[in-house]
């Protein structure tokens, strides 16, 4: 790994940790009342969140600068010049170092299985990219999934505040979710997994060697599994979110259907 990636992913470890401990309770509890009557934990967590989405539309929008423009990683997907992906993939790495050192000292509130075996995964194939400037493209490919992260972080931040769930903002951003989630993580696998499988067998593949293929093909099988398990929780509450609005209509209909026959009949 050259000096500029280990300053990059170092740096950007530093500054995320002081957006997590001293920007973001500035920012939101100048712009969010709310904030400052939550418990302590939840304060944690909200500012996790924070750091969160600033991280996925920094490297989001990064992704797609590279998707769109950057000729020499789209035309050699596994060995073109990796200058700008090896730099966005420094900065989501020093987030997912700093993001393992917040889970493990704050276990007890926040620590999640799902979310250490994605960031283990993450690493595991981005050290690769850092050290031998290898797959570019399908590197950068899957930072696109973090476009998602701030629609389900603020589904958070609004559930926390006791925003009603029928609130039409909650409403808005819920779908928005479902819908982002799985365009960027679902309905992306199998344009993805097409051009992976276009490599096997060429020049390009055999000189990645098996220590490199191993680690690309296990670290996307394991994330993909579990985008579609994130999926299904969404999706699932999605469908209760609509079936108790679809109940609430419901009864708010049954009452004036009553009053009107009532009135008809005194």
């Amino acid at each position: 790994m050259e000096t500029r990636e280990l300053t990059v992913v170092a740096g950007s470890f530093v500054g995320f940790q002081l957006l997590f401990s001293v920007a973001s309770p500035l920012f939101s509890s100048t712009f969010t009342p709310g904030y400052g009557r939550l418990p302590s934990t939840k304060l944690t967590e909200w500012n996790s969140r924070l750091v969160s989405t600033v991280h996925a539309l920094i490297v989001g929008l990064f992704c797609l600068y590279i998707l769109w423009f950057d000729d020499a990683v789209n035309t050699d997907p596994v060995w073109g010049e990796p200058g700008l992906v090896k730099l966005n993939v420094a900065i989501t790495c020093g987030y997912l170092l700093y993001d393992l050192v917040l889970l493990a000292t704050n276990w007890s509130t926040m620590g999640d299985s799902f979310f250490v075996c994605h960031h283990l995964a993450a690493l595991y194939a981005y050290g690769y990219v850092l050290s031998r400037g290898v797959l570019p493209y399908f590197a950068n490919f899957r930072l696109i999934s973090e476009l998602s992260t701030p629609f389900v972080n603020q589904r958070w931040f609004y559930e926390v505040l006791k925003y009603p769930r029928s609130d039409r903002l909650v409403v808005a951003n819920g779908m928005a979710m479902a819908v982002v989630f799985f365009m960027v993580r679902i309905f992306v696998m199998p344009p993805y997994w097409a051009r992976v499988f276009a490599t096997f067998g060429t020049e390009a593949f055999e000189r990645l060697g098996i220590g490199a293929q191993v680690a690309w093909i296990t670290s996307c099988i394991a994330l993909d599994i579990l985008n579609t398990i994130w999926m299904y929780k969404i999706a699932r509450g999605c469908y209760k979110v609509m079936m108790g609005a679809s109940g609430r209509k419901a009864k708010e209909v049954s009452p004036l259907k009553q009053n009107h026959v009532n009135n008809h009949t005194d």
